[in-house]
């Protein structure tokens, strides 16, 4: 796919991540529809990238809503071949924590949050892309998942998180298989440490002990070098069904 002809929806673009792919895009001469539940930041986030950029509130655990939002994010843009998905939580908790046991209602909130969301942006996208044109190789779109490196190495009080980012792992492979008839390519990034809006409110001293422990480069990584990964995947039509670890080397260690 050429990157200027990037017509994206990309669910939690109102920042960190999402939002990082969404200035590439931009910049790209793409055009870019962000989802996101934060309706006065993504609605500023759009303003500021210009013309090709547009908001859409969604809350990605709604299938209605998510229904709704690609439909109208393809009508605004003028077609869809690119969908990443970057709406998630965090999640954090221990399963037998000191105020009790984890609730059934916690887990099953990351769960449909991280893991359904995916899936529910994921399907209403290649919904769409399946009567694109395909181009010289047969290429309709392209999704791609963000996971995570707890996907792999989840650390104490991370189960509900680690879980959800396994999920996300795990659907690549098959959706990748089923889609292949269609011409859509589904990828996942698995991030290590970045300075997303979350990690920026810590305290600097936390932000460079996290930093520092990332092999190399010893540093957290940048939301525009997710971005780049983002760009690659879309222009190399041989990346598919597959997670790339995004980390700087770093295992994480149980806590």
């Amino acid at each position: 796919m050429k990157i200027k002809d990037i017509r994206a929806v990309v669910s939690g673009g109102a920042s960190g991540l999402g939002h990082a792919v969404a200035e590439r895009v931009i910049a790209e001469g793409g055009r870019v529809a962000l989802l996101d539940v934060q309706e006065g930041p993504g609605t500023a986030a759009a303003k500021a990238l210009g013309a090709n950029a547009a908001y859409f509130r969604c809350d990605v655990t709604s299938e209605a809503e998510v229904n709704a939002a690609v439909a109208a994010a393809r009508e605004r843009m003028g077609g869809l071949n690119l969908a990443v998905s970057c709406a998630g939580v965090v999640g954090a908790g221990r399963v037998l924590g000191r105020e009790g046991p984890m609730s059934s209602e916690f887990f099953t909130k990351v769960i449909h949050i991280n893991l359904i969301g995916t899936f529910l942006v994921d399907k209403a996208a290649a919904q769409a892309m399946q009567s694109n044109t395909p181009n010289e190789d047969g290429e309709r779109g392209v999704l791609i998942h963000t996971s995570s490196v707890a996907a792999f190495e989840g650390q104490i009080g991370q189960a509900a998180y680690s879980a959800t980012k396994a999920g996300v792992v795990g659907m690549v492979l098959p959706m990748a298989r089923e889609f292949a008839r269609i011409g859509i390519r589904v990828m996942a990034i698995a991030p290590g440490i970045f300075r997303t809006p979350m990690v920026a409110a810590m305290p600097e001293d936390v932000q460079q002990s996290l930093g520092a422990q990332i092999p190399f480069p010893s540093r957290l990584g940048k939301p525009a070098e997710f971005a780049d990964l983002v760009m690659a995947i879309v222009g190399n039509p041989m990346l598919n069904g597959e997670t790339i670890r995004l980390d700087g080397a770093i295992r994480m260690q149980p806590k």
